[in-house]
């Protein structure tokens, strides 16, 4: 994975391997503590693969936030974060259920699509809170539409943003908070 510096922007567009080692550019801006990553990819299978090899530094606890307009490329991303953690599971949107689960993996992977909920205190009504404590959590939580239960979800966690550059291109930035 690439990384990248406040003043500096990537434009390689190469596939990771299975060997490459995860590069991480640490700085504190504005008394927060992060780490980000950048990818420009140019199909689904390689926005899958780029999401597969992120997943191999996942641990217990981690919460990823999921950023992106409609069909940026979200789910996918998803799919690429199952398979890298073992998944076997056929990975959907959850829109209408609002929450999937995989657990063939090796770790439970909670998926949630916040697109219909209007508010924190509604998630919380639903339970999902416990989804969003990293000292409890037993395996990591996928957070679609993040924005519609803003309060809910506290640092650490990482923050993926999916912008469609065109039908096939997709440039994706990933920080983690902590």
């Amino acid at each position: 994975m690439e990384k990248t510096t406040k003043n500096e922007k990537s434009t390689k567009n190469e596939k990771p391997t299975t060997s490459e080692k995860l590069t991480k550019n640490k700085k504190t801006i504005k008394n927060e503590k992060l780490t980000k990553y950048e990818k420009l990819t140019t199909s689904e299978k390689e926005t899958i693969t780029y999401a597969s090899q992120f997943a191999k530094q996942l641990k217990i606890g981690d919460i990823i936030l999921l950023d992106g307009d409609l069909g940026a490329g979200k789910t996918h991303f998803t799919k690429g974060l199952a398979q890298g953690l073992k998944s076997k599971c056929l990975v959907t949107s959850p829109t209408f259920t609002i929450m999937n689960t995989y657990e063939d993996g090796t770790l439970p992977i909670y998926h949630f699509d916040m697109y219909r909920l209007s508010s924190k205190e509604e998630a919380e009504e639903l339970g999902f809170n416990e989804y969003f404590d990293p000292t409890s959590l037993d395996g990591i939580s996928i957070v679609e539409w993040p924005s519609q239960v803003e309060g809910l979800i506290n640092k650490p966690y990482y923050q993926v943003s999916i912008h469609k550059i065109d039908e096939c291109t997709r440039k994706i930035s990933i920080v983690h908070l902590y």
